[in-house]
């Protein structure tokens, strides 16, 4: 959860209580960039022990806002919140644990903060603690646990649990396998941009399952996804101009998708790119070339 997601709310409790009084006010200059007035009118908030002004005031410290950043006081920050219930303090306490963000790194320490933002609702810890269980970082690896987490995050609208939870339902991992299933959280994430669940969504629409086979929808899906930079959509989109699936094929723009799959790092596109080159007159190679460029210097990784 962002800083300004936790403020939105906060700004109006601020003028309810005088315990919040300079709350509001700190939101004011946090919004207008003015990230010293904002920590001037918080700090001595969390020094009297304000659960919200202490997760902010970490926020800030985490992120290099109107001081240097410091993970350690951060942590400290972040600490103090989630002991007394803050959830986005316990969901960033989690993430720090996770990472060794100011703090050894430690997946228990981290899956027992995240469950306890999870279970107050925080979409960012269910999503995170789905993460956990699936790898098996910190705890017993749990396919069925990990769904658990997943759906409740997904039903949020949390992009990258809905994302994921295609992932399980398409993989029967914690679930039984359910194509359809697979394209209905694929497309929610999908429909909020999330690559990888444009990519996979590709997929599905490639190779017809949960969804009647449809190249020219798999090359919508897959074009989506290679416009952010992601490199398996990129190789896939130079595979449907060179088979000229969904697409008029075009050896071209095969080589120029290859290339900048290649170029951000996607080892099985080099073969693609070899091969749409030898096809290419020296002209058309020289044009292709150019193409790439374009295509590299204009979707990058997002």
């Amino acid at each position: 959860m962002s800083l300004r997601h936790s403020l939105v709310a906060l700004a109006i409790t601020a003028y309810l209580s005088n315990a919040y009084a300079g709350f509001a006010e700190g939101f004011a200059a946090y919004d207008k960039g003015d990230f010293k007035t904002a920590l001037s009118e918080w700090q001595p908030l969390a020094e009297q022990g304000n659960a919200l002004a202490q997760s902010n005031l970490g926020y800030m410290y985490g992120n290099g806002q109107g001081v240097p950043q410091d993970y350690k006081e951060a942590v400290k920050w972040y600490r103090l919140a989630a002991e007394q219930g803050e959830t986005s303090a316990q969901y960033d306490l989690g993430y720090a644990y996770s990472n060794g963000y100011g703090v050894a790194q430690d997946y228990k320490e981290a899956v027992k903060w995240y469950h306890l933002a999870a279970e107050q609702g925080n979409a960012g810890a269910q999503f995170n603690l789905g993460i956990m269980y699936s790898n098996g970082e910190g705890v017993t690896q749990d396919y069925k646990e990990a769904v658990k987490w997943y759906h409740l995050a997904a039903e949020q609208g949390d992009a990258s649990a809905q994302s994921n939870l295609g992932y399980m339902y398409g993989n029967g991992q914690g679930v039984p396998q359910d194509y359809k299933e697979a394209v209905k959280w694929y497309r929610l994430a999908a429909e909020q941009g999330n690559a990888s669940a444009q990519v996979n969504l590709g997929l599905r629409y490639y190779d017809g399952q949960g969804v009647p086979q449809d190249y020219k929808e798999a090359v919508k899906w897959y074009r989506l996804a290679a416009e952010q930079g992601n490199a398996g959509a990129q190789s896939n989109l130079g595979i449907m101009y060179g088979n000229g699936q969904g697409v008029p094929q075009d050896n071209k723009e095969a080589y120029a998708w290859f290339s900048v799959a290649a170029a951000n790092g996607y080892a099985d596109a080099v073969k693609g790119r070899d091969i749409a080159a030898n096809k290419l007159t020296p002209d058309q190679l020289a044009k292709g070339q150019a193409l790439a460029k374009v295509y590299f210097n204009t979707y990058q990784p997002k």
